[in-house]
């Protein structure tokens, strides 16, 4: 994660005018893309938003 942090500021830093805009951009690209449309080869071809919903309907 630190390397994933390091390359994010150097890389993209200089692109927001804020560190609130840069947050609200972050929080969007991991809960709108990467959670709920990406998806993964070790979760079975679905999102990991598809495998916590199926994780708990099969707890229930």
């Amino acid at each position: 994660m630190e390397s994933f942090f390091a390359t994010v500021k150097s890389e993209e830093a200089e692109r927001f005018d804020s560190h609130g805009e840069a947050k609200m951009e972050s929080f969007d690209f991991i809960e709108v893309f990467y959670n709920q449309k990406r998806r993964h080869s070790t979760l079975g071809q679905i999102s990991p938003a598809e495998f916590a919903r199926r994780a708990l309907a099969q707890a229930a």
